[in-house]
């Protein structure tokens, strides 16, 4: 909702702005400059991006423009699921857990937590390092460092599509100068008409101008800005998982390891620990 609010008040000054100054609607209706703008930037974006960084984009897109998912109640299940793993961890050692981790979607444990389980990418990530765990003795120090790694490269895949996207809306109005140039052209090839159509024709040249700035700052630069507070946002979730893992293999009690993890989340929609300590109270008064 704030993003569409955010557009209507661009549109609204924008255009509103221009009627004021005596503008009309009619000379922003260009078809000619709209397909070359909008046709060489979607052509280039294709030109220079693998197909899955391509999906990407779209699917960031619609990730900025949703309501954001990453709740209290998201935030909730994220820690009472990893609580909860590592007490089993706790009373059983790592090979209990196998029942859980191999086919978490059949998990009972995982199925209490059904807007975590519905983010593969984040239980594929809880699954792969609890059976890296369950493999063998690691210390703290060389679990840091592998999943520092890890997080490193999920980073840099996260912040491709957006970054892709903020490279197209930087030639925008480059391309709207190529609309602008092949309409003096066109004006051109009417110099010998009347003053009138060569105001049109000139007009509507300037037009291409405007709609490459316009695409440019006012559409695709913030929406490549709110792409990438999305996934910063996101990756906030992965570095509150890797502090819960390191820590527990450090030898910190259950709730400690989980505290360390809460301190990762964004300030919006981080718990307090004495909320996290009542979560923690009311898995064990269910178990008890």
């Amino acid at each position: 909702m704030q993003k569409l609010l955010g557009l209507v008040i661009v549109l609204v000054s924008v255009v509103g702005g221009f009627l004021m100054s005596g503008g009309f609607l009619a000379s922003f209706w260009q078809p000619g400059e709209l397909v070359i703008i909008l046709g060489a930037g979607l052509g280039a974006m294709v030109i220079a991006n693998p197909r899955h960084v391509l999906k990407g984009i779209i699917k960031q897109l619609k990730s900025a423009v949703r309501k954001n998912e990453h709740t209290v109640e998201f935030q909730k299940e994220l820690l009472m699921l990893l609580y909860e793993l590592l007490e089993l961890v706790q009373d059983g050692g790592l090979k209990v857990l196998d029942e859980h981790i191999e086919v978490p979607e059949n998990s009972p444990l995982f199925q209490k937590y059904p807007l975590l389980l519905k983010d593969k990418e984040f239980i594929t990530f809880i699954s792969d390092n609890f059976r890296l765990m369950a493999m063998g003795k690691i210390n703290a120090h060389e679990l840091e460092s592998i999943l520092e790694a890890e997080l490193e490269a999920v980073e840099e895949e996260l912040m491709v599509p957006s970054r892709s996207l903020q490279r197209t809306a930087e030639a925008m109005p480059g391309f709207g100068i190529c609309a602008a140039v092949l309409g003096v052209i066109i004006t051109l090839h009417s110099i010998d008409g009347s003053i009138a159509l060569i105001g049109l024709k000139v007009s509507a040249a300037l037009v291409g101008t405007f709609l490459g700035v316009f695409f440019c700052y006012c559409l695709m630069d913030p929406a490549a800005n709110a792409m990438e507070q999305a996934m910063k946002r996101r990756m906030t979730v992965y570095v509150c998982i890797r502090t819960v893992l390191i820590n527990h293999v450090a030898g910190k009690p259950t709730l400690l390891a989980v505290d360390a993890g809460r301190k990762m989340l964004p300030l919006d929609m981080k718990p307090t620990f004495a909320k996290l300590d009542g979560w923690v109270n009311q898995i064990s008064e269910g178990v008890s």
